[in-house]
């Protein structure tokens, strides 16, 4: 399996993830306040979302098949990834705000600032979309695909690491302790773990991965077209009711994001065989795709309250584009500067970290031995890391 990331491929995945990053910023920012008429390529905000469910999925399967194949390398990884930048995206936004709403508080007006232990605590716990609440993290509208990709990265390590029918029932326990919400869309996330572990499509020729790329971008692009969100949307509430429809909040598109995720495998898997047969391009601009895409966890976790704060400080003239261009500066160069003292230290994190959960883990392993060996049950070591390519920003 350690085949299925070849380096060209890798590189791709990273446009990807930058790309969609960029299209998250454009679909919250094209506000009037900001810029008058609508912007360019600024309808596909969740779409890129669902692009990111996938390849994180994907991404997942494939480090614990390679270099995070222990609870403790696993547990590390994860924990430093995501709370390097969110930790700081919570105070910064916190702080952000408040200066904010003192310069311009007609900006901010459609946007919380109360209930602070709620809104910090759910956030730091990551439980902001249990059940049918949705806790906005402030200004921070996009925090909320990172509790639901939080919950599948911690359900997921209990489905591989712990025994398989404890790990599935850990798993099946904590989402319904989750709630609805992030059941819903774990499907999309789970369609990216499919694509790794699934033999099938690395045997596909390579003919008949372009065809399946094609396929993918013909029917991404007729998905939006033709409005499929919007269509399948007004279905469901007919089905579900208004009231239920509203408190899925973020999954009440479910049926389209399946629909949208299948046609992201689609493409993920014609262009692993495509890249694999040459991908020379992408080779060529490995070196600033890959410096962008360590950015990219920054720049979606962190970009609208940043962007918001610029535009109550500037205060320019939304019938021009420099105003937009001029708060999207500088909110670029702002993500540079906190991405280089969080997501791009992670690893000292991760260092710190990793001791300490080796040495749970050998304690851990050393109890249940003893435990199994009284019973008579034999104890299965885990095997070691298995050696393949190496795909950054996870």
């Amino acid at each position: 399996m350690t085949a299925s990331i070849n380096r060209p491929f890798s590189v791709y995945l990273d446009v990807v993830r930058f790309l969609a990053a960029v299209l998250v910023y454009l679909w919250h920012s094209n506000q009037r306040f900001l810029i008058e008429s609508p912007l360019p390529a600024s309808d596909f905000g969740h779409s890129s979302v669902i692009v990111f469910f996938v390849l994180s999925g994907f991404v997942i399967a494939y480090v614990t098949d390679t270099k995070e194949s222990t609870v403790a390398t696993y547990a590390a990884s994860r924990i430093s990834r995501v709370f390097s930048v969110a930790i700081p995206a919570i105070v910064i936004t916190l702080v952000l705000d408040g200066i904010g709403r003192r310069m311009d508080p007609e900006i901010y007006s459609g946007y919380p600032y109360d209930q602070f232990l709620a809104r910090i605590g759910g956030s730091l716990l990551m439980a902001n979309e249990v059940w049918l609440i949705s806790i906005t993290s402030f200004s921070n509208v996009p925090y909320w695909s990172i509790c639901y990709e939080w919950w599948y990265y911690v359900t997921f390590a209990m489905v591989v690491f712990l025994p398989p029918r404890m790990g599935v029932l850990a798993a099946t326990v904590v989402m319904l302790i989750i709630g609805p919400k992030l059941i819903l869309l774990a499907p999309v996330w789970w369609m990216g773990v499919l694509l790794y572990r699934w033999r099938l499509p690395l045997q596909l020729s390579v003919t008949t991965s372009w065809a399946f790329v094609v396929i993918s971008v013909a029917g991404i692009v007729a998905f939006h077209r033709f409005g499929i969100s919007h269509m399948t949307g007004e279905w469901l509430k007919g089905v579900i009711g208004s009231d239920l429809h509203r408190s899925l909040t973020f999954s009440k598109d479910f049926p389209a994001d399946y629909l949208l995720g299948a046609l992201v495998f689609l493409n993920f898997a014609g262009m692993r065989n495509v890249t694999a047969a040459g991908g020379g391009a992408l080779i060529s601009i490995e070196r600033p795709v890959r410096f962008l895409a360590s950015y990219t966890f920054t720049l979606y976790l962190l970009h609208q309250p940043l962007f918001l704060f610029w535009a109550a400080l500037v205060r320019g003239n939304p019938a021009t584009p420099w105003y937009w261009a001029g708060v999207t500066a500088l909110t670029a160069l702002s993500v540079g500067i906190v991405g280089s003292f969080t997501e791009n230290r992670r690893h000292l994190l991760r260092a710190w970290m990793l001791p300490c959960f080796r040495r749970w883990e050998s304690e851990t392993s050393a109890t249940y031995s003893r435990g199994t060996e009284a019973t008579g049950i034999a104890v299965t070591q885990p095997t070691a890391p298995r050696q393949g390519g190496t795909q950054r920003g996870q």
